[in-house]
């Protein structure tokens, strides 16, 4: 499996293209502002051409640039229904700061000319590859991430996590949408069952993995421990 991963645009999102191998077809996932230009040298490097292209989430600094990659290379963009909306309005998704940000720009955003809508525990084959959906809200309501087998003895599966799960903590829960016992939900039901070998390729900042989230993020070792007190409740 062939995975190119950069980081664009003001708010470093990364966006990902990934591949059987070059010279195949691919998927691009989170294409945010100024991402195609990246998305354009990877595809030119590696022979690729993009068939799908995957959104964690709605917000602007991940789908900046959906629908002119999605018409570039005539692919189809997918996306949570409740997240759809802000494909052509994301400013309902915006933050103060972000939208004082943008004040002034001429900017104005649509849906692609082919957009689908992704279910949770959905299974898209896309591009040779295989990758599972799983509905993770409470970054936004339509927060998804999307796992994929990995071929190789040490790794499991990739997790492209959005903007769920970062290295050492959580995305935020403050913005339109966003709810935070929803996301430690989330977190709970979505992440902490997976194996510790499946890496975790997030919306911002370096890679990392279940395996290390579990035994260092915060976040996840709340989770772990008051689910642990649980158990014990329970067994009294």
């Amino acid at each position: 499996m062939l995975i190119a991963g950069f980081p664009a645009g003001p708010w470093g999102t990364n966006c990902y293209v990934a591949a059987t191998g070059p010279g195949s077809e691919c998927v691009v996932i989170d294409p945010g502002k100024d991402a195609a230009a990246g998305v354009d040298e990877v595809v030119r490097q590696h022979r690729l051409k993009p068939v799908a292209v995957l959104v964690t989430h709605g917000h602007v600094d991940h789908m900046w640039c959906v629908a002119p990659v999605a018409g570039t290379y005539d692919a189809t963009a997918w996306i949570h229904p409740a997240d759809r909306h802000l494909l052509a309005d994301p400013m309902a998704g915006m933050s103060p700061e972000t939208t004082a940000m943008l004040l002034g720009g001429d900017y104005t955003w649509a849906e692609p000319d082919d957009v689908r809508e992704l279910s949770d525990l959905q299974e898209l084959e896309l591009a040779g590859l295989r990758f599972t959906v799983d509905h993770t809200p409470g970054h936004t309501e339509g927060s998804v991430t999307f796992r994929s087998p990995y071929d190789d003895a040490d790794i499991s599966e990739v997790m492209f996590s959005g903007d769920l799960l970062f290295a050492g903590s959580i995305g935020r829960t403050d913005l339109p949408g966003g709810d935070h016992p929803t996301i430690l939900r989330s977190l709970a039901t979505k992440v902490l069952p997976l194996r510790d070998d499946v890496v975790v390729l997030p919306g911002h900042g370096e890679q990392t993995s279940i395996g290390r989230e579990r035994a260092t993020n915060p976040f996840l070792q709340d989770l772990v421990d008051d689910g642990a007190a649980g158990r014990a409740t329970q067994g009294l």
